[in-house]
């Protein structure tokens, strides 16, 4: 029998994605498409006055522009938006609501045409006239307004008298910008006009039930009414957990026409979703000269918008990583006139560690200690946040195996101090942690007498690889080939799944499926042994086992009963089965994944230009479910974090309320020259307490501490510490 979980699995979906056949939201072609173009508001805050449709409405193949004014119905009242929607409280933004402008790039009208050129044609003719009121995009004019959040961060001892009795003191603050998604699949929404009110709507998203609940309450309609699909998402790393407002205007398109709608966003437009916010992070560490640390303070101030509180754990992750008898956090909220900040990969994590363990670098080259070594000495068994130890925590083994695999004995400690010709070189590493969540999901099993089985489930594949890590659990499960195994996912109409992010996804659905298979070889035991003279007689569930199509005993394979033979016995073509996961409710032990990231940076010392060269990260994260697609994921959240370093950064004229970089031409992202050798280690992590495949997920660990790791690495090359993101050349000249 073939054991495919752990294994380096392709993708189940890969040709269907190199040949085209795999459909995305703005793909799915159906006769009578109307073509949708959103028109923005060219600024930050005020109130529409006037809008003229007049000249647009003139042009042939125009059906209507839809505006506040004349936009059908939409439930609720503007200071009452409560929608059941993930991954937060509050409601997404909803377009065409009023007259009121709450961000520049905000959708205020909607044209609709045959074709989209029309529509786009059509858009530039609308006349829109606004009162401009004051406003401000810029967090360190509101650093002194910003609100405290409440945070489960708990504090300890007494901070401030221990900080002042440290031999060694250090204090700073670093600043992250806002930082844009830019996944390359666009935002769009397909929806189909079914006649009686009913809509299919093909939607980018990370949770179609979600994006369900949401327009059933905002249309009123029953969840009967609305189905939303998307089989295949082109990317989000967050983007996608809440419904974007493109579907909302999708709907009211086909509310309006009673025939189908197709919106796409330009790229520009999809600056005005969500982000990574801008962060400012103030970090404060006492220790004794050995190293180990008496007093940890952090405290963030981080972007919102002026209609919603949006806000991740940014400060609590030293007490996850290193001991302190001594510590205090505190998150605050600063209001802007921009859209609502959002999730991006290891939300809070990505910024907060970034500051952390820049922190505890400069630290180390205080206290003349090897960063390693540092972090070794404060290494702590515990979360003192719960006072409780972890399921498992192999962040040693991380330091370890990365260290060695880098070569970082051979490190020189003095900045400037490593070179290869004209180019200094840098060495630096970094801590990295997440969470290990697990989330209550459904799966449903068909099984047919012919040896194939259809696994179902409403989840999401983001490009993680979830199509085939359900189709290896299922094989293994059941105990027949891969090919035999077809996995749905991505229809609100199927068992239900949280929206997929947060890393959950891997561990719960992986579960959902070995739960309902176990009652799949449930009842195929009880037709086996119901066969004449069956091998099996007397056996109990835990004793046997599916395999090679087969009821087989765990203790004898030559004690068997073929499935198909055990299905046709009784009659039973088709065996169905659907369960939901169920993880129990233990506060006893906290959940955490964790790694090490050993980077080699290169910077010419004449231009200042910076690469990195080699990166090492090791990860422990409990059972690997498939290393090819593991792999990939590393490595995706790798790139992403040299993005964080060194390029990424979307830039405001303040004095307009406006985005200047509003594309993927000046907003930099690392491109194949920046990406070079990039070596993923899994370090082996078995956990029996998580969950009983001792998965714990993987999506966001790879990108925390990567860019803290480059900042590191940087400084150790050129001697100067840049403490705001992104790290540029015009930085290391100040």
């Amino acid at each position: 029998m073939v054991n495919y979980i752990g294994t380096a699995t392709p993708r189940v979906d890969g040709r269907a994605k190199v040949t085209g056949e795999a459909k995305y939201a703005g793909e799915f072609n159906i006769s009578g498409l109307a073509y949708g173009s959103v028109i923005e508001s060219t600024i930050p805050k005020g109130r529409i006055a006037r809008i003229d449709t007049s000249e647009a409405l003139r042009v042939e193949g125009v059906l209507d522009v839809l505006t506040h004014e004349n936009r059908p119905r939409m439930a609720g009242a503007d200071d009452a938006w409560k929608d059941d929607v993930a991954p937060e409280e509050g409601s997404p933004f909803r377009p065409l609501y009023d007259d009121k402008i709450r961000f520049s790039g905000q959708p205020i009208a909607l044209v609709l045409a045959e074709e989209w050129e029309i529509a786009r044609y059509a858009a530039s003719l609308v006349r829109i006239e606004c009162e401009k009121q004051p406003f401000v995009t810029d967090l360190y004019n509101q650093r002194d307004q910003a609100f405290v959040v409440k945070k489960p961060d708990k504090p300890r001892g007494n901070v401030k008298r221990a900080y002042a009795a440290a031999d060694v003191r250090h204090e700073a603050e670093y600043f992250i910008p806002t930082e844009n998604h830019n996944p390359m699949e666009l935002f769009a929404s397909t929806v189909t006009w079914d006649g009686g009110g009913k809509l299919t709507v093909y939607d980018k998203t990370q949770g179609v039930q979600n994006v369900q609940r949401y327009l059933c309450n905002v249309f009123k309609k029953k969840a009967d009414d609305l189905r939303v699909i998307s089989p295949f998402v082109g990317g989000a790393f967050g983007s996608g957990l809440r419904p974007q407002y493109q579907v909302v205007l999708a709907v009211l398109g086909a509310l309006a026409l009673k025939r189908s709608v197709r919106l796409v966003l330009t790229r520009q437009q999809m600056y005005g979703l969500g982000y990574r916010p801008a962060t400012i992070e103030r970090l404060a560490l006492g220790a004794k000269a050995d190293g180990t640390l008496d007093a940890i303070t952090h405290e963030a101030i981080a972007v919102t918008s002026q209609f919603e509180d949006f806000s991740r754990n940014d400060t609590g992750w030293s007490a996850l990583l290193y001991r302190s008898a001594n510590a205090n956090y505190l998150h605050r909220l600063a209001r802007l006139d921009v859209p609502t900040s959002s999730d991006m990969r290891a939300p809070g994590a990505a910024t907060g560690v970034y500051a952390l363990e820049s922190a505890m670098d400069e630290l180390a080259v205080a206290l003349n200690l090897d960063p390693v070594e540092l972090r070794l000495r404060c290494y702590s068994d515990r979360d003192q946040n719960e006072d409780v130890p972890y399921t498992s925590k192999q962040l040693r083994e991380c330091y370890r195996q990365g260290a060695d695999a880098f070569g970082w004995d051979k490190r020189k400690p003095e900045p400037r101090s490593m070179r290869d010709g004209s180019e200094l070189v840098g060495w630096g590493m970094a801590t990295g942690v997440w969470e290990a969540l697990q989330m209550p999901v459904a799966a449903r099993i068909v099984l047919t007498a012919n040896g194939h089985a259809e696994v179902s489930c409403a989840a999401s594949d983001i490009g993680t690889g979830t199509y085939t890590i359900m189709a290896q659990v299922a094989a293994d499960t059941l105990g027949l080939p891969l090919e035999n195994i077809t996995v749905k996912l991505g229809d609100s109409t199927l068992p239900q799944a949280p929206v997929e992010g947060g890393s959950w996804m891997a561990a719960s659905a992986s579960h959902a499926v070995a739960t309902t298979a176990k009652e799949i070889r449930k009842e195929l035991l009880a037709l086996a042994k119901a066969t004449k003279n069956s091998p099996l007689a007397g056996a109990k569930l835990e004793d046997v086992v599916l395999a090679d199509g087969k009821v087989a005993s765990k203790h004898d394979e030559g004690r068997a009963v073929s499935i198909a033979d055990a299905m046709r016995h009784a009659a039973v073509d088709r065996i169905e089965k659907q369960k939901t996961n169920s993880f129990p409710d233990d506060t006893s032990h906290a959940r955490n994944t964790h790694s090490a990231v050993f980077v080699e940076v290169k910077v010419d010392e004449q231009l200042g230009v910076i690469r990195v060269t080699r990166v090492v990260s090791a990860i422990a994260a409990g059972r690997i479910l498939n290393t090819q697609t593991a792999h990939s994921q590393v490595m995706g959240s790798v790139v992403g974090g040299i993005g964080m370093a060194l390029h990424e950064e979307t830039l405001y004229d303040h004095r307009f309320g406006r985005i200047m970089n509003a594309n993927i031409a000046e907003y930099h992202v690392p491109v194949n020259a920046d990406v070079q050798d990039i070596k993923v280690i899994f370090v082996d992590e078995p956990d029996e307490i998580i969950n009983p495949l001792g998965i714990k997920g993987l999506g966001e660990i790879g990108i925390v501490g990567v860019a803290a790791a480059i900042a590191n690495a940087v400084y150790h090359a050129t001697g100067k510490r840049v403490r705001d993101l992104p790290i540029t050349l015009d930085k290391l000249q100040r």
